[in-house]
């Protein structure tokens, strides 16, 4: 819970320096967030026949800043421009290729984004 809190802390921050587990976490708790929203909203009967029901279209807005400036520090991470993140708009191998970077090891030692976030732990 810490991890998803520090992000909410960093709300806009998108220099610096993202490690995998603060990434992951974040996402985790997302999911689980929004999957108890759904079944809130279909218990309340405020949800149409898609699914979709105004507070995780709530919580998803307030969380999008957030999310998108962790995964912009994950690529720096990852020693990667966050313009990289526009990757995922090219349809099929978009998500694909930034999952390959969310997955992939942070560099070892400072780069040009900053200090290397596992030193500090």
């Amino acid at each position: 819970m810490n991890w998803y809190l520090e992000v909410l802390k960093k709300y806009a921050v998108f220099d610096g320096r993202a490690r995998r587990k603060e990434y992951w976490m974040f996402m985790l708790f997302n999911i689980l967030i929004s999957i108890v929203l759904g079944i809130i909203a279909a218990v309340l009967g405020i949800a149409d026949e898609r699914g979709n029901n105004i507070l995780s279209t709530i919580y998803s807005l307030a969380v999008l800043i957030p999310g998108i400036a962790v995964a912009v520090r994950r690529l720096h991470d990852t020693d990667r421009s966050g313009w990289w993140l526009l990757i995922a708009f090219v349809p099929c191998v978009g998500g694909i290729i930034l999952l390959i970077f969310a997955i992939q090891e942070g560099t070892n030692g400072s780069n040009e984004y900053g200090e290397d976030p596992k030193a500090y732990e």
